[in-house]
């Protein structure tokens, strides 16, 4: 009978439930695993009722409810003392409010130079700016609420295939996962793009079971929709998607293959369809595409946002290649992820972020695979989820294992694959407990060898391994005790008592003791949103990173203060721009259109949010940007539109023009003016030339608060910058 469930076809409504035994939970086994007398029909009847409506009704939704408003506390709570987060797409948003021109084109500026990333994301930041007002926690909103919706789906579609056991613990561990909390706190746009390839999961899955086009082409737009947040990074589940429907599909191979082709040729459409917009549009009558190398949007999909991550390599204005050994820049992502190798995603780098229980889902993804029969075509909902998963996991490990550049926060790409396969897993490891062989010893092994890997991730944080280790260790090697006492002491396995699944629920629970503080760490100290707007989760490590600022090893003491993160209001320190420096501008720029022209986002970015004035940025993120030529600025100047431009000191002998390898990037790309090739981050087109050769440079003491130690309100790297007026130009 057991077989016979498991090869029933997608869709069915038996699913897992009959062929692992009651829903595949811990302790829901038939009424004669108990052991006593056979119940009579009726009372069997009425066992049965009372069992479906709880199972169906009761603490199922209550279970899933608290992992919900757990979700929502984690992503919600003091969201607005993040602040601004990311400075950078924060100030995007801003100017993306003044104008219909400056939203479509995603402009960071005054309609000069676009954001690096395309619209979708921040459109829907702008959207909620424009509803709730320009504040940083309605940026943050969008990626908080997605967060939550994205727990309430993996449940959904885990629970469908694997039962509400499997989906209620794979919901937990995604709502836990540490990398998880802190981007959904932030508005870099990750979190929107998990949800809508989920969506677009859930999307396949049905198209798949009714062998159904349509559904397919939701499944497809879903994925174009996400490559209008985050560009190729969506792509990487693709093969997931397209296996699931090739193997799953209720339908003949020949229209699985005419579906699938018919849903590349959409999902092109709806992916490139901005891009090609953009494009088309004469370069005069749009901003420059910022971080490209040919002011091109496909360009940027290919280069910047494509295939420099994985190389660790990018291209400088002039043509110049940024190596992967260049501090800040593409290359960069080998020291933050570590190097690559296959065992990467369990370095100190990144353990804490999404790492916490990948063993557990290779456990899971290997035991559910031989747990039923082989697979027949087209595959069932068991081995349809499986392939789903597995292949989401497998292709994005194998990607982060081997990329030269990127961040830690690229592996809440793994989060879903990783929290399915934990659910999976668990119920696996307690079914096989449950029965004869040499299988039925994995669970407290599995137990055991968790605590150890968990205990050995912690060896580099002094003050949480403190607490961490002995909570862990002590509830998972107890509860793999009693596990190991309790099938010593049953010959019978199916007259175990109940007690040892309350065993087992403790010992898996006490795996999540690690990232849920990891989680809660986000939420108190702001590390969420990182010094300069990069999400990373959980305390720092001593050895890898230093000591936190502000506290020891475990970071600040205390909880997260009741209004604005450090540095003020404004958002966490050094994002608030000097009042000394927009005073001079705003007492001496006369009745020129814009206040001043910056070279790189990050000076830019805190002049954008604190005042509201347009400004111009001339060299687009990083600084080396082309976006204006030696004859573009004269003739601003000549015409009255920029007086003072704000740039690297180039006669300081300080090249790190206002980032510093120590400051990263805090969305995805080099520092600003980090290893930009000479110049110090300046575009190599003449322009930095013309404004040092034709402007009076302003002596620092007359624009900034504290010209010797770059204070007084001031950011760290004052001093690497220089204040150019060209007043007398002619204008």
């Amino acid at each position: 009978m057991a077989e016979e469930r498991a090869a029933e076809p997608l869709g069915s409504n038996e699913r897992f439930d009959g062929a692992a035994g009651a829903n595949g939970g811990f302790g829901e086994g038939g009424e004669g695993r108990l052991g006593g007398a056979k119940p009579t029909r009726r009372r069997n009847a009425l066992l049965g009722r009372a069992r479906a409506l709880v199972m169906r009704s009761s603490w199922h939704g209550l279970a899933l409810a608290a992992v919900l408003i757990l979700s929502a506390f984690l992503n919600l709570l003091w969201l607005p003392s993040e602040g601004y987060a990311n400075p950078y797409y924060s100030a995007g948003v801003k100017n993306m409010l003044t104008s219909w021109h400056n939203f479509f084109f995603a402009s960071f500026d005054s309609g000069f130079v676009s954001i690096d990333k395309p619209p979708l994301g921040l459109w829907i930041q702008a959207a909620s700016a424009w509803l709730f007002g320009f504040h940083g926690w309605a940026l943050l909103l969008p990626q908080a609420l997605a967060g939550v919706l994205s727990v309430a789906l993996l449940y959904y579609l885990v629970r469908r295939a694997f039962g509400p056991v499997a989906g209620l613990l794979a919901a937990l561990a995604l709502a836990v996962t540490p990398i998880s909390v802190a981007v959904q706190r932030n508005n870099v746009m990750d979190a929107l793009l998990i949800l809508a390839l989920l969506l677009a999961a859930w999307a396949f899955i049905v198209a798949a079971e009714r062998g159904s086009l349509g559904w397919l082409l939701v499944g497809v737009t879903m994925v174009g929709l996400g490559f209008n947040i985050k560009m190729l990074q969506a792509f990487l589940v693709l093969p997931a998607l397209y296996l699931l429907y090739l193997l799953a599909a209720k339908t003949t191979w020949k229209r699985r293959f005419l579906h699938l082709g018919v849903a590349t040729v959409v999902l092109l459409a709806v992916s490139l369809s901005w891009a090609v917009a953009v494009d088309l549009t004469p370069a005069g009558e749009r901003p420059y595409v910022g971080s490209s190398p040919n002011d091109s949007v496909l360009g940027l999909i290919v280069g910047y946002n494509g295939f420099d991550r994985l190389s660790g390599t990018s291209l400088g204005s002039s043509g110049e290649v940024i190596s992967a050994g260049t501090p800040g820049g593409p290359g960069s992502g080998v020291m933050e992820l570590g190097a690559p190798g296959p065992l990467r995603l369990l370095n100190g780098q990144l353990a804490g972020q999404a790492s916490w229980l990948l063993p557990l889902a290779v456990v899971g993804l290997l035991l559910a695979a031989s747990w039923q029969r082989r697979p027949r075509l087209p595959l069932d909902q068991w081995h349809a989820g499986l392939v789903l998963w597995g292949t989401w996991f497998v292709t994005v490990a194998s990607y982060l294992s081997a990329a030269a550049g990127g961040h830690r926060y690229y592996t809440i790409m793994l989060a879903p694959a990783v929290a399915a396969l934990v659910g999976v897993g668990a119920t696996m490891l307690w079914k096989d407990y449950q029965s004869p062989g040499w299988r039925g010893w994995l669970l407290p092994l599995v137990l055991v060898g968790m605590a150890a890997v968990q205990a050995y991730v912690l060896l580099d944080y002094p003050v949480w391994r403190a607490w961490l280790i002995p909570a862990i260790a002590g509830l998972g090697l107890g509860a793999a005790g009693l596990l190991t006492l309790a099938r010593l002491r049953n010959q019978h396995l199916g007259k175990l008592a109940s007690y040892p699944a309350v065993v087992a629920s403790v010992g898996v629970l006490a795996l999540l003791i690690a990232p849920a503080a990891w989680a809660v760490h986000d939420v108190l100290s702001s590390q969420g949103g990182g010094g300069m707007g990069l999400p990373s989760a959980g305390p720092r490590s001593s050895q890898a990173f230093g000591p936190p600022p502000g506290g020891g090893p475990g970071g600040p003491p205390g909880g997260r203060p009741p209004g604005g993160g450090p540095g003020g209001p404004g958002g966490p320190g050094g994002r608030n721009v000097d009042p000394a420096l927009v005073e001079y501008l705003q007492t001496n720029k006369g009745d020129a259109t814009y206040l001043v022209a910056v070279s790189n986002a990050m000076s830019a970015s805190p002049i954008i949010l604190n005042t509201e004035e347009p400004m111009v940025s001339f060299g687009g993120y990083n600084g080396v940007d082309p976006v204006f030529t030696a004859d573009d600025l004269a003739d601003l100047v000549h015409r009255g539109a920029v007086r003072f431009f704000l740039m690297p000191d180039r006669e300081s002998g300080d090249n790190s023009s206002g980032g510093g390898p120590t400051q990263g990037d805090p969305r995805g790309g080099p520092g600003p003016g980090v290893g930009a090739g000479p110049g110090g981050g300046l575009p190599q087109n003449g322009s930095a030339d013309w404004i040092e050769g034709n402007c009076e440079k302003v002596p620092q003491e007359l624009w900034q608060s504290n010209p010797e130690g770059g204070g007084g309100g001031g950011p760290p790297m004052a001093r690497a910058r220089a204040l150019y007026d060209c007043g007398a130009g002619g204008w």
